[in-house]
């Protein structure tokens, strides 16, 4: 049955807001987008936001969750010829979305939202690679271990910029580690 005109509107607005949201939180930062910019951007009044959206932090969770769901549909798209290569290809993802990463970074202390958002993030994250670690055939026994050095190797090389050769070496010293 299709839905009707008034239910589309309402997802066509929201997705208007969410993607003006996302142009201005990744162009000027979270901190610099006020509501009122937001709305101007979207084309509507300050207050409609508010119809859609419980604050600045529950705007920023949905553009969070539009981008980590076309980032999952690409990379599950992409064949990638070893683990080395699937890493880097995370992490140029995040460099893309830098400002997004520290944003929540700097938020997850201030936001509930935010703080649940970035624990059920790192749950995806570390559960994909967990099943890609044991279908590499990785002990139990090494892989929270190995989990939380990847984790922290990419949020390095995401704080820390470096070549492009410097992040393979790195992502293949890390793959060598728990391929060994």
């Amino acid at each position: 049955m299709p839905r009707n005109k008034r239910e589309q509107d309402r997802e066509e607005k929201r997705d208007s807001i969410i993607a003006a949201a996302r142009q201005l939180f990744l162009d000027a930062g979270y901190d610099a987008c006020s509501m009122s910019k937001l709305a101007a951007q979207a084309g509507i009044a300050p207050n409609t936001i508010y119809w859609y959206f419980k604050d600045k932090d529950d705007v920023l969770v949905a553009v969070l969750n539009k981008e980590l769901s076309g980032r999952m549909a690409e990379y599950l798209q992409i064949t990638f010829n070893n683990t080395t290569e699937r890493l880097l290809w995370v992490v140029s993802q995040l460099q893309l979305a830098s400002r997004l990463v520290s944003t929540v970074h700097a938020r997850v202390q201030l936001s509930p939202a935010i703080d649940s958002w970035h624990d059920q993030f790192h749950a995806l994250s570390e559960g994909i690679l967990r099943l890609e670690m044991q279908a590499a055939g990785v002990t139990s026994d090494r892989i929270d271990a190995l989990l939380k050095i990847c984790v922290f190797t990419i949020e390095g090389l995401l704080s820390h910029p470096m070549s492009d050769e410097q992040q393979k070496n790195i992502c293949q010293a890390l793959t060598a580690s728990y391929m060994a």
